[in-house]
């Protein structure tokens, strides 16, 4: 059979040349798009492994630890640390934004459970869990980034219904405000990691109960306003 013009390798007009593409880099290794998504998910499988790791030296140590004791509790190296974040208080505010998504996450769940009570009780639970407030002696010791700013308020907007819908539907007594569940998140997930058990779990649920409708007498004022639980962030 002939050899077209375009068809110089003499193989059937149906059959392409058996190549490698390009594109795909050498054979055995993905494409470009395929090894960014490795690379990307792999970063955020460290910032978690740090965001752990970092709450769980500081709520033993204080701020004031290093930064390479949170590389090792994380098992990461320095030099992966720091070519991700270039300071420590680059470091720290990066893991301020990591715990708000977190926050968020959690809220979002619960907005999405049928009942209000168990919503809002496993949405504070869920939170002292992961210790969501142990960053919160940071405030005013860093400055706040846009990044930060735009995921507080987003937090904040979902943490606001959680009660809302909670308050609504009658089961979260009337002056407990949207403020006072945060703090009490950020007080009992700010308290060391072995205290976290045992008479830790059951001050919570005392606390949680203590949110039920009462006829007891009303809550000592002025309740807490998010104005001067964000203020703190500012300095």
């Amino acid at each position: 059979m002939p050899v077209s013009q375009d068809n110089p390798a003499g193989t059937r007009g149906d059959a392409p040349p058996d190549r490698h593409d390009a594109a795909a880099g050498p054979p055995g290794i993905g494409r470009p798009h395929e090894r960014r998504r490795g690379r990307q998910a792999e970063a955020a499988r460290n910032d978690r492994l740090v965001l752990d790791a970092a709450r769980e030296v500081f709520a033993s140590q204080g701020f004031a630890a290093p930064v390479a004791a949170v590389a090792a509790r994380a098992g990461v190296g320095m030099g992966t640390l720091y070519r991700r974040y270039g300071s420590k208080t680059e470091l720290l505010q990066r893991l301020c934004v990591l715990a708000m998504t977190q926050a968020s996450a959690a809220a979002e769940q619960a907005l999405a459970a049928d009942d209000p009570w168990v919503a809002l009780t496993g949405y504070i639970t869920e939170r002292v869990g992961f210790r969501s407030g142990a960053l919160a002696p940071l405030a005013g010791t860093i400055p706040v980034t846009d990044e930060m700013l735009a995921a507080a308020r987003h937090g904040r907007r979902l943490h606001s219904r959680v009660v809302g819908r909670a308050h609504r539907a009658g089961v979260l007594r009337h002056d407990v405000t949207a403020v006072d569940i945060a703090l009490l998140i950020e007080h009992f997930s700010r308290r060391a990691p072995d205290e976290l058990t045992g008479s830790g779990d059951r001050l919570l649920a005392i606390a949680i109960a203590g949110l039920r409708p009462t006829d007891e007498p009303e809550l000592p004022e002025p309740a807490p306003g998010w104005h001067a639980y964000e203020q703190r962030w500012h300095g």
